[in-house]
């Protein structure tokens, strides 16, 4: 009996069978492709009526397609007739134009009225009256040519006129009216002649000219001419926007932003430099008129000019409604004005304009705001950086004022506004922390996306009416949701009218269909207070998942607020000239308030959350800085900055959770205390290499900190900073060479102390070492010691006894590694010095050390003791006998020391084997020594 399979299997087999079938089609359709195309090489193509892409195979220049056999070269093309064609053309319409500019300006005065006026009339009708012909037959290219022509002989045209007929006329004048009529001429002539691309064109570009140079003809005041400009600019945009063809709409969007932004130019210096209000007003309404007539442009425009416009018209408000109060109050609170009327524009938001154009206007308004802060920066920075002088005479005695004590020659009486500036930046922030949820929900229907089609990869603006990513669905002009968590119900649908849930919206949605939430994104869009990261929709767009969520956008908004405050309130200060106690006082107070902060927000997480106190952290410590710089003007300032400073980090080191703040509230007031001991040194009168011990005393205070936390994340960086500490009292003390022994020492002292913990041993144990080395040689040196063996003689006893511990502990451990660092560091140098010294007391001392290290090493089979005391002594021995055998040597006949070498050299070649046999022996006695 036969068996017949389930119909489900029976399909799957018979679907792998197909797809083997399809394969192999494919494969050999391509190579019959390529027989074909070796066949006939000037036109490889493919066989009449055969379609490869209907069976499965790739098509002709996809990534699937067959690849040419190795050596294959593709027959060279031959040039596109169009070519050459342009080039003749191209060529003959120049030579053409040449000859005409020679005619014009050479040989017009040796031909009378009537054969001027026959050959400006045959030439000018024929050069006019060949294209349309020429485009009846269908030569496009040759009419374009002859028009180029036609377009060159009407401006000569108007040339000839005014110099034969017209020749008293103003130049200016009459170049206005001649630009008007052949603007006029060509564009009668451009629309009657669809098919010509250079006609329209060319009378958009003459059109520029006759307003301009008409208000300049009659003398009309700058105002006069920035009307024409922006007339002019009017037109090319109606132009832009309604205009046949593409070259013409570009033509005239250049044109159009050169006249408008000159217009607007004029305008902004005839507002800037009025005289009073009332004189700012004429150059207001050219302005308004401006923006206008750019918000006008970027209703109907694509999103990039329509932004452009809103950017614009945006600036274009300001400079206008700011100007004219900006006139009436001193130069100093102009900015002001600006301000003011730049956030204004932030009520755009709940007009009926376009969305690209509103957000242009946001732009503008922030790019308003920027400006206006950019302005204070030099008086803040003057702020923070002047107390910087302060360190050239320390306690040189309290200033007048806050402004003498920065010692900057800024004037301060033009940056009376700056602390009013950064106020109201400051305070805005800080409403929008506040409110954000609020802000979020006005600002909904301009952030707002439409989802993706079905596919998941639908453009915007793609896709019919009604469904994901079509234009109206799920945007406010719609009706429908702006984003799902902005408003009304969670889970409201982003698509369709009334908030009816549209396919892909977030709410009941199978796992996996297009739109169905990402696993773990929140309910609200990323500009709500969404999870970082998380992606305004489910399979949104890359660039939606990389926007930044709605907590780190509130962050930096209270980040900003924070630090735009804090400025403001040291820019006022500045600018009042609040006297120096005041100043300081203040200074402080604010580095408290940011403390404060900082350590409410300490550990709040790594998202946007953590903005706030992070920035808090890092200002209060530029505003420690800065007031500590301003205290040292004063001793008593001095020491109740820095005590207080010291005192509110080590609390807010206790305060702040475990993490990294801790760790640099604990580093700051480490090295607050490191300075308020420096100036207990200069109070007490000490020279600084004096001063040099009491440093020392915070490092101490560090290891035992260290010593009580242990593993905590905080110790290692006390400690570091502990030993930057120590550093600068060794640097203080290197004048003094008894001092900087002295320092070395206790440096060494506090480095053994920290050994005693085994997590510190191995670093600190070799750095306790080392410095008690460096403090026998500096105080050797310092009492004038002249012999090595007194600076070398404390690291060989130390090595030796660590060696020998260590040898004790592992007895494989090599004699090198375990004593002949030792060692070496006294018997080189004392060889050194031995070959040099002419008494005998130093090379008997040393040759009794080196057989002595000599017999050890054999009696305990050490290589390192046996070799280095070997060689040691056999030099020692070779420098005392030195002199002696030169004596010996002189006396003896000349003929009895190569005598005597070749005896040895037959001594030992007859015993040659012998002496081999005990070379070996020699090294594998040595190589068994450890």
């Amino acid at each position: 009996m036969e068996h017949v399979p389930p119909p489900a299997e029976e399909l799957a087999r018979l679907d792998r069978e197909l797809a083997e079938l399809d394969a192999r089609r494919a494969q050999l359709l391509t190579r019959r492709a390529w027989l074909l195309a070796a066949l006939r090489p000037p036109a490889p193509t493919a066989a009449p009526g055969w379609n490869p892409s209907a069976w499965g195979a790739p098509a002709a220049g996809s990534p699937g397609a067959p690849a040419q056999p190795w050596g294959y070269v593709p027959p060279k093309q031959p040039s596109a007739p169009r070519s050459a064609q342009n080039v003749l053309l191209t060529l003959g319409g120049l030579l053409l134009t040449i000859a005409a500019i020679a005619f014009t300006l050479v040989s017009w005065g040796s031909m009378g009225i009537g054969g001027r006026s026959a050959v400006l009339a045959l030439v000018t009708v024929g050069a006019l009256a060949a294209p349309a012909v020429l485009l009846r037959r269908g030569l496009t290219a040759t009419a374009e040519a002859l028009a180029a022509l036609a377009l060159v002989l009407t401006l000569l045209d108007a040339y000839a006129v005014h110099a034969v007929a017209a020749p008293d006329t103003d130049g200016l004048r009459f170049t206005a009216v001649a630009a008007g009529v052949l603007a006029a001429l060509w564009t009668a002539y451009g629309l009657a002649l669809g098919k010509l691309h250079l006609p329209l064109p060319a009378a958009v570009v003459l059109a520029q000219w006759p307003l301009l140079f008409g208000a300049w003809a009659a003398g009309a005041p700058a105002l006069v001419v920035g009307w024409a400009l922006l007339a002019t600019a009017v037109l090319d945009g109606a132009i832009a926007l309604w205009g046949k063809g593409t070259g013409t709409r570009v033509t005239a969007c250049v044109g159009g932003s050169v006249m408008a932004f000159s217009a607007l130019m004029v305008g902004l210096t005839l507002s800037v430099t009025a005289s009073g209000p009332l004189g700012a007003l004429a150059p207001g309404a050219l302005l308004l008129t401006g923006a206008a007539a750019a918000l006008a442009g970027a209703w109907r425009a694509p999103r990039g000019f329509a932004r452009a416009g809103g950017v614009v018209a945006g600036l274009a408000v300001v400079a206008a409604v700011g100007g004219v109060p900006a006139a009436a109050v001193p130069e100093d609170w102009g900015v002001l004005a600006y301000l003011s009327a730049g956030l204004a524009l932030t009520a755009v938001v709940r007009t009926g304009l376009p969305r690209n154009a509103v957000l242009g206007v946001l732009v503008a308004s922030a790019a308003v705001v920027a400006g206006a802060l950019a302005g204070a920066l030099p008086g803040l920075a003057a702020v923070l950086l002047g107390p910087v002088t302060l360190l050239s005479d320390v306690w040189a005695g309290s200033p007048e004022g806050f402004r003498a004590a920065l010692g900057s020659t800024l004037p301060w009486t033009g940056l009376a506004a700056a602390p009013v500036v950064l106020a109201v930046s400051a305070g805005l922030l800080g409403s929008a922390y506040r409110w954000w949820p609020s802000l979020a929900r006005i600002a909904a229907p301009l952030i707002a996306r439409e989802e993706p089609g079905p596919a998941g990869a639908a453009a915007y603006g793609a896709g019919p009416a009604g469904s994901a990513g079509a234009p109206g669905a799920g945007t406010p002009e719609a009706g429908g949701a702006a984003v799902p968590g902005a408003g009304g119900e969670p889970g409201a649908g982003t698509a369709g009218t009334g908030g009816t849930p549209a396919p892909g919206a977030s709410g009941a949605e199978a796992p996996g269909a297009p739109g169905a939430a990402a696993p773990g994104a929140s309910g609200g869009p990323w500009y709500a207070g969404g999870r970082a990261g998380a992606p305004w929709y489910a399979g949104g767009a890359p660039a939606a998942r990389r926007r930044p969520s709605g907590a780190a956008l509130r962050g930096a908004a209270g980040a900003g607020a924070a630090v735009l405050g804090w400025g403001a309130l040291l820019l006022a200060g500045a600018v009042l000239d609040v006297p120096y106690a005041v100043a300081v006082a203040g200074e402080t107070v604010l580095v408290t308030g940011l403390l404060a902060l900082a350590v409410r927000g300490a550990g709040s997480g790594r998202d946007g959350s953590a903005a706030v106190p992070v920035t808090a952290l890092v200002v209060a410590l530029a505003g420690a800085v800065s007031a500590g710089l301003l205290s040292l003007a004063s001793e008593g300032a001095s020491y109740a900055v820095f005590g207080a400073l010291t005192a509110l980090l080590a609390g807010a080191s206790v305060r702040a959770g475990a993490g990294v703040e801790r760790a640099v509230f604990a580093v700051a007031a480490t090295v607050g205390g490191t300075v308020l001991t420096g100036f207990a040194g200069r109070s007490l009168e000490l020279a600084p290499h004096e001063a040099a011990p009491l440093v020392l005393l915070v490092p101490a205070l560090t290891v035992l900190f260290g010593a009580r936390l242990r593993r905590n994340p905080v110790a290692l960086p006390v400690e570091l900073t502990g030993a930057l500490g120590a550093l600068v009292a060794v640097g203080l003390a290197v004048p003094d060479a008894p001092f900087l022994a002295l320092v070395l020492a206790l440096c060494g002292v506090l480095a053994a102390g920290a050994a005693v913990r085994p997590e510190r041993r191995q670093v600190a144990g070799y750095l306790a070492a080392a410095l008690f080395v460096l403090a026998t040689w500096v105080r050797l040196a310092a009492s004038e010691v002249s012999f090595p063996e007194a600076y070398t003689l404390p690291v060989t006893v130390p090595a030796l006894v660590v060696g020998f511990l260590r040898r004790r502990k592992d007895p494989e451990a090599s004699s090198w590694t375990a004593y002949g660092p030792g060692l070496a560091a006294t018997l080189l140098p004392s060889l050194a010095v031995a070959w040099t010294d002419p008494d005998w007391q130093r090379p008997l001392l040393l040759g009794v050390a080196a057989l002595a290290v000599t017999l050890l090493g054999a009696r305990h089979r050490l290589q390192a003791l046996l070799l280095l005391g070997g060689a040691v002594l056999a030099l020692d021995g070779l420098h005392e006998l030195a002199p002696y055998v030169v004596q010996v040597a002189g006396a003896l006949p000349r003929w009895l020391p190569p005598a005597l070498a070749g005896l040895l050299l037959l001594v030992v070649g007859a015993t040659y084997e012998q002496r081999l046999r005990d070379a070996r022996r020699l090294k594998d006695a040595l190589g068994r020594m450890r």
